[in-house]
C-alpha cells in the first residue's frame, strides 16, 4: 500500500520489501525462542510442543537467551537499514513480543497480544518509504485500518490453531481465546474475517486505493476465508493445522495479487501524468545514504 501510495520505483519496492521478508524471519525467529524460553515448563506438557529443544532439556535457557541476543542484533542492524523514522517505529514491538507469552497466563485473548505483535510492520512500510504517518494524517489513518485488519487476521487464524491445542492447554493453565469461545468459535471467526475484510477496504479507500485493489481484495479475502470457516474441522487437529499452514497462502495470495495490480496500475496512471524521476525518488527515499542493493 505504502508503494502505491507514494508511487515508489520498482527498484526501492523490491529492495524495500527484500529488507521487510528478511526482518520478518530473523524477529518471527526471536520471538519463537522467547515465547519457548517462556513455555520451557509447560511445553513438556503439550503432545504438540512436548520436543521443542528446551522442553526437551536438549538446550539451556542460557544457550538460549544467548542466542535470541544474536537475533535481536542481526534484527537491529537490519532496522538500521531503514530511514531513522523506523527506529522510533519499529523498537516499541519488542514489548509486545516479549509479553505475548506471558499474556497466555493471564488473559484468555493472548491472539490478540500475538496480532498487536505480528502486524506491527503496517506502521513501518510507510517510514520506511519517506513518508511520516505522523505528519500525515491520510496516510496515519490508513495505516490504523491496515494494522485493524492485519490483527483481525491474525487472530483469526491463531484461533485455528489453538484448536489443536485445546484438550493440552485446559489441563496445563493455558489460557486461550479458543478455550473462551470453544462453543461458538466459528461465529467469532465469522465476526473476524468480516472485520478484517471490513477494515482492509477501509484502508484502500482512505489511502486513494483504485477500485481494482478494493475489489479485487475485498473479495478475494471475504471469499478464502469463508471457505477456510466452511471447512476446518475444528476438533480435529490435522485439519487445524492444514488450515492455518496453507490456509494464509490463500488469502495472503490474494491480497498481494490485489497490491501488485494496484500498484502497476498507479504506476502506469502516474506515467501517463508525468512520472516523478526516479533519482527524485530515490534522493527522497534513501537521502545520503546509498541504497542497500545497487
Amino acid at each position: 500500500m505504502a508503494a502505491s501510495y507514494t508511487h515508489t520505483p520498482p527498484l526501492a519496492v523490491l529492495e524495500t520489501c527484500a529488507l521487510f521478508f528478511t526482518g520478518a524471519l530473523i524477529m518471527r525467529g526471536a520471538g519463537c525462542t522467547i515465547n519457548d524460553l517462556w513455555d520451557r515448563n509447560l511445553d513438556p506438557h503439550v503432545a504438540r510442543t512436548r520436543l521443542r529443544p528446551l522442553a526437551r532439556q536438549a538446550l539451556t535457557p542460557f544457550r538460549a537467551l544467548t542466542f535470541t541476543g544474536f537475533q535481536l542484533l542481526a534484527g537491529l542492524g537490519l532496522l538500521l537499514q531503514f530511514p531513522t523514522a523506523c527506529l522510533y517505529y519499529g523498537i516499541p514491538s519488542l514489548v509486545l513480543v516479549a509479553t505475548y507469552p506471558l499474556a497466555k497466563r493471564i488473559t484468555h485473548y493472548p491472539q490478540f497480544v500475538l496480532g498487536l505483535a505480528f502486524s506491527w510492520g503496517a506502521f513501518m512500510g510507510f517510514p520506511a518509504l519517506g513518508v511520516d504517518p505522523i505528519s500525515d494524517p491520510t496516510a496515519f489513518k490508513g495505516i490504523v485500518a491496515l494494522y485493524g485488519s492485519c490483527v483481525s487476521w491474525t487472530v483469526l487464524y491463531d484461533m485455528v490453531y489453538a484448536h489443536m491445542d485445546i484438550k493440552d492447554d485446559a489441563k496445563v493453565g493455558i489460557k486461550s481465546i479458543a478455550l473462551r469461545h470453544e462453543k461458538e468459535t466459528k461465529a467469532v471467526l465469522s465476526g473476524l474475517a468480516i472485520v478484517q475484510t471490513t477494515l482492509l477496504f477501509t484502508a484502500g479507500a482512505l489511502l486513494n486505493a483504485s477500485p481494482l485493489f478494493l475489489v479485487s481484495t475485498s473479495v478475494s479475502t471475504a471469499g478464502t476465508l469463508g471457505l477456510m470457516i466452511w471447512k476446518v474441522r475444528l476438533k480435529h487437529a490435522s485439519s487445524c493445522w492444514w488450515w492455518f499452514k496453507y490456509g494464509g497462502w490463500f488469502t495472503g495470495g490474494g491480497i498481494s495479487l490485489g497490491l501488485l495490480a494496484e500498484y502497476v496500475y498507479q504506476r502506469d496512471r502516474n506515467d501517463r501524468q508525468g512520472e516523478v524521476p526516479t533519482s527524485a525518488w530515490r534522493e527522497l527515499i534513501y537521502g545520503h545514504r546509498p541504497p542497500l542493493f545497487s
